[in-house]
């Protein structure tokens, strides 16, 4: 379960093993394959969710349709996990960025008036500019530019939001509803305790998760996302808890029953429906370039701040705080915004749970080619893969969250001008749902210290440059306002 590896060597094992340094990364065949389906598992909830964040209609009244977005949901994330796996040779699993979706669903197209093709349009151009960013090499050297301090409370802050993600999706922190008429905006469970069944086997399947990694045991995380689905399954014969759509206290997403039938023939008509300048347009080109530039922003920072905890994690990251193949892996991530704009997925990009295969060992690449065709597999049977609920897989992110708070004593807490950024990097992405908040936040927080305590000529000059970029970013709509 450690996230540290014997120092590199050169591999003398299969071509399989010399082209994934499999065994120089401390690895091993059965290791990454094993932890290639818990990372499924951990991510597998996107192909469930993702059609409901993108279920609206557009002005037209045209909708994607849940099935669709459900195919090529699994399509994208297949297809980006592999080639990712394959070029980039790291364990980072690829779907739809959770956020991005939000942003595309609501702003795009609720607000904006956008149709679905104009904003996958909107997408596409996005990651085009992403990948032109990442080929000649300007992305690659604002990862470099981060400071360490910045990075280590990067890590910490992405180790946090998966904890919040696993703790909120499983119910066990939940939203005070509005009734209650308090300031307060989360509660524990449900009016302060834990009296829904779904809740219950995610704390059960914590405890089993937990002691797995205190005992070490080869393959741990998968065997508790295994028995915890065991256990909710019988939950669920006994109590009939159901969905959370009828019943509050019910599954999250998935009911963990035997399905009816296994699958079919995916419906993959989406692939394509998309107009690549329809919005210029729709809003004009000022407005259409602010929309582009939010969504640059996001998938920029949200992915550098991933590729930073979960190579931290992996321990492939050197002592100069490098990512090998870095700028391989940005141009194929940056590829996913192209794929999922194509597909209407929305945009893919690298997935901050791919962090519980990592801790299930994952180490390589070929953890990712077996995601990625467990994600292929998935749009012929997801009734099956639906067996499994968010709450069997939510304790995982818990543990990682937990793990990688391992970083924090990397951070000079004693300096408050490292201290306060850092924080603010940690306590943002959590409480903001977002990675690129904190590292915004953070950004623009360690420039500002760092010019009143004197040191303003040790900050790399690019540092300067994303920090008033973020500004923008953050005062986004005012600024769309005033060129509408």
């Amino acid at each position: 379960m450690a996230t540290t590896r014997a120092p590199h060597t050169q591999s003398t094992g299969s071509a399989l093993d010399r082209y994934f340094q499999i065994s120089s990364r401390g690895s091993s065949v059965g290791t990454e394959l094993r932890a290639g389906v818990v990372t499924f598992f951990a991510m597998a909830y996107i192909i469930i969710l993702n059609p409901l964040i993108l279920s609206g209609a557009d002005h037209t009244g045209a909708t994607l349709g849940l099935n669709r977005v459900a195919a090529v949901t699994a399509l994208a994330a297949g297809v980006m996990t592999l080639a990712f796996g394959i070029f980039a040779r790291h364990p980072f699993g690829i779907a739809t960025g959770l956020g991005i979706n939000t942003l595309v669903g609501v702003t795009f197209v609720a607000t904006e008036g956008l149709t679905w093709p104009e904003a996958m349009g909107l997408v596409v151009i996005d990651g085009v500019i992403i990948v032109l960013l990442a080929v000649t090499g300007f992305r690659e050297a604002v990862f470099n530019a981060i400071p360490a301090s910045l990075k280590a409370a990067i890590s910490v802050g992405i180790g946090m939001f998966i904890a919040m993600i696993g703790l909120v999706d499983a119910g066990f922190v939940r939203r005070v509803p509005d009734a209650a008429h308090t300031t307060v905006p989360v509660q524990l469970g449900s009016a302060g305790s834990i009296n829904a069944w779904p809740t219950f086997v995610f704390v059960v399947g914590l405890l089993i998760c937990g002691v797995m990694v205190v005992k070490q045991v080869r393959g741990g995380l998968f065997l508790g996302i295994v028995l915890t689905t065991i256990i909710a399954i019988v939950v669920e014969a006994v109590t009939h808890a159901g969905s959370s759509a009828d019943n509050p206290a019910g599954w999250n997403l998935a009911v963990p029953t035997v399905p009816d039938s296994l699958g079919g023939m995916p419906d993959l008509s989406l692939v394509g429906a998309v107009d690549l300048f329809g919005a210029f347009s729709r809003v004009g080109f000022l407005s259409a370039v602010m929309l582009i530039f939010t969504l640059v922003l996001a998938n920029f920072f949200d992915a550098m701040g991933t590729f930073t905890g979960l190579g931290k994690q992996t321990g492939v990251i050197d002592k100069d705080g490098k990512l090998p193949n870095l700028r391989t892996s940005l141009v194929v991530e940056g590829a996913g915004a192209i794929v999922g704009g194509a597909v209407s997925s929305s945009s893919n990009t690298v997935y901050v749970d791919s962090a519980a295969g990592i801790a299930d060992g994952a180490r390589t690449g070929l953890a990712n080619v077996v995601t990625g065709l467990l994600f292929l597999a998935a749009m012929f049977f997801t009734p099956l893969y639906s067996i499994v609920p968010i709450e069997a897989a939510a304790p995982v992110l818990v543990i990682v969250g937990a793990l990688m708070m391992a970083q924090i004593k990397d951070i000079d807490f004693s300096d408050f001008s490292i201290a306060l950024p850092a924080f603010l990097t940690i306590a943002v992405m959590p409480f903001t749902y977002s990675i690129a908040n904190g590292i915004g936040v953070g950004f623009v927080t360690y420039v500002v210290m760092a010019l009143f305590a004197g040191r303003g000529r040790t900050v790399h000059p690019l540092l300067y440059i994303v920090a008033a970029l973020f500004l923008v970013y953050f005062a986004a709509e005012p600024v769309m306002n005033l060129v509408q």
